[in-house]
């Protein structure tokens, strides 16, 4: 793995300046759940794709090499490229990735103030009929708009009040860090959105992903 690394590093050009802060910690659990998967070279994505009520709204991937975009920002934490888009570094900046000492799950410690939603702030979606309607229709017009720019898609599966569960598919599919999307982005909009849903539960089948990865 240590060659196809190295090639994907160079071919990305690392940027001399750090945006985030990444603890040894975290990475350990990083780089853990990237041996586990079956592509070499993998870089860890990080992006912020919308404003919930408790503040950014960020979205974590492993991406291959072709599935960094040339003008993202690109830094190197233990031998793993970092890939930012360009429309996040500045909402980034000073931000630290680290466990959460309770449940040990990976957090987002992030110094600066959330602004108004990266998607027209004046778009207003109505949210109406039974709380399965409102969170298709959450899913259709908000959710699934945003993750799908990179290759991932969420479907409700069914509502057992208070809580909702989905799947994910596309880029989310077979992810090691797609629970990490599913809580701080996914289940942060719908909580914030549909306030009978307190809980969003993935009940994806992540170890038959075909497409594990943006396509």
């Amino acid at each position: 793995m240590d060659a196809p690394l190295r090639y994907h590093v160079a071919t990305m050009s690392t940027s001399p300046e750090t945006v985030i802060e990444i603890t040894d910690e975290a990475m350990e659990q990083i780089l853990a759940l990237r041996d586990q998967e079956a592509i070499p070279g993998l870089a860890l994505g990080i992006r912020i794709s919308g404003v919930g009520s408790q503040g950014f709204i960020y979205e974590t991937s492993f991406l291959r090499p072709e599935d960094v975009n040339a003008d993202d920002h690109i830094e190197e934490h233990s031998s793993m490229p970092v890939a930012i888009p360009q429309d996040s570094v500045e909402r980034l900046q000073g931000a630290v990735l680290d466990l959460t000492p309770d449940s040990g799950g990976l957090v987002l410690r992030n110094p600066n103030p959330a602004t108004p939603s990266l998607g027209d702030p004046n778009e207003e979606i109505e949210l109406v009929g039974s709380v399965d309607e409102r969170i298709r229709t959450l899913l259709e017009k908000r959710i699934n708009p945003a993750i799908a720019s990179h290759g991932g898609i969420a479907t409700l599966v069914r509502v057992e009040e208070p809580i909702a569960y989905l799947e994910l598919g596309g880029g989310c599919q077979g992810c090691g860090l797609a629970a990490l999307t599913l809580r701080q982005g996914i289940e942060t909009t719908i909580k914030d959105q549909i306030p009978e849903i307190d809980e969003v539960v993935d009940v994806t089948n992540h170890e038959l992903g075909e497409n594990p990865f943006y396509a």
